[in-house]
């Protein structure tokens, strides 16, 4: 008799887990029918954001530039100097110092961590069966007054601090467009560890075919966070891929080095 209540509950287990698995593949079906169909997201090679952000009042003009393969980069224009921050080549990871001025590579570990998100452009969850990526729908969760689909998303293992740890994020779908109007991920390093961070996505306007968020907000889960809002999105760009490598220093030489050599 237990023998036969452990298998019903093993198989009520069961179905429940392939319900919610299909239903989350069909929230995300609908996602990209909604955005433009798979097959346009697939041409993508890249994507080219011109935005703005609000500091104090002042706004800061940055570009967001992501490119298949990996190469990506922030570039803050500020007080006439270009900052470039996140920038990625698909090998190395570096930033500009905001204090020197001078480009500082990453370490081991957040480089071999970029590395594992060289197959998320343009979109995590495209083709993601195809990436062993997992999703699960958790339910539904109303968030600043609209209904969601609550869908985890787990992808490769990250190393963080030497030791393996699972990749999680959660994205809240509103339930009418089938779109991600929230985007949630445990911050797992630094004083913030432990918190979550939040990406709030609004305002998804149509380029080339293919519907994109306009509107970012940007912090911490439950606090105010930074309003970044797009003025363009070009598609397919052409950007130099030199732009992504690390800026090597000049050697100089005093006169008198060059006259022992």
């Amino acid at each position: 008799m237990k023998t036969l209540k452990l298998l019903a509950i093993v198989l009520i287990v069961s179905f429940t887990s392939t319900i919610n698995a299909q239903t989350a593949n069909e929230i995300i079906t609908n996602y990209f029918e909604n955005t433009g169909g798979v097959e346009n997201w697939e041409k993508i090679t890249g994507i080219k954001m011109s935005a703005k952000v609000n500091q104090g009042g002042m706004e800061i003009p940055i570009d967001i530039i992501q490119l298949k393969g990996g190469n990506q980069m922030t570039v803050i224009n500020f007080q006439g100097k270009e900052i470039k921050q996140g920038v990625f080549d698909g090998e190395t990871l570096w930033a500009t110092n905001f204090m020197t001025q001078k480009a500082e590579k990453s370490d081991k570990e957040a480089t071999d961590n970029m590395k594992l998100n060289n197959n998320d452009f343009p979109d995590s969850f495209l083709n993601y069966k195809e990436k062993k990526y997992t999703v699960e729908l958790l339910g539904k969760e109303t968030i600043d007054g609209t209904e969601t689909f609550k869908i985890k998303l787990v992808k490769e293992p990250i190393m963080v601090d030497g030791k393996e740890e699972e990749d999680v994020s959660f994205y809240f779908f509103d339930t009418e467009n089938f779109v991600p109007i929230v985007v949630q991920s445990e911050i797992r390093s630094g004083q913030m560890k432990g918190q979550f961070s939040e990406s709030k996505l609004s305002d998804y306007q149509e380029v080339n075919g293919l519907y994109f968020p306009f509107s970012l907000t940007q912090g911490l889960k439950g606090q105010a966070g930074q309003g970044i809002t797009i003025d363009k999105i070009e598609v397919n760009p052409e950007i130099d891929v030199k732009e992504f490598e690390f800026p090597e220093e000049e050697v100089t030489t005093t006169p008198a080095e060059e006259k022992k050599n």
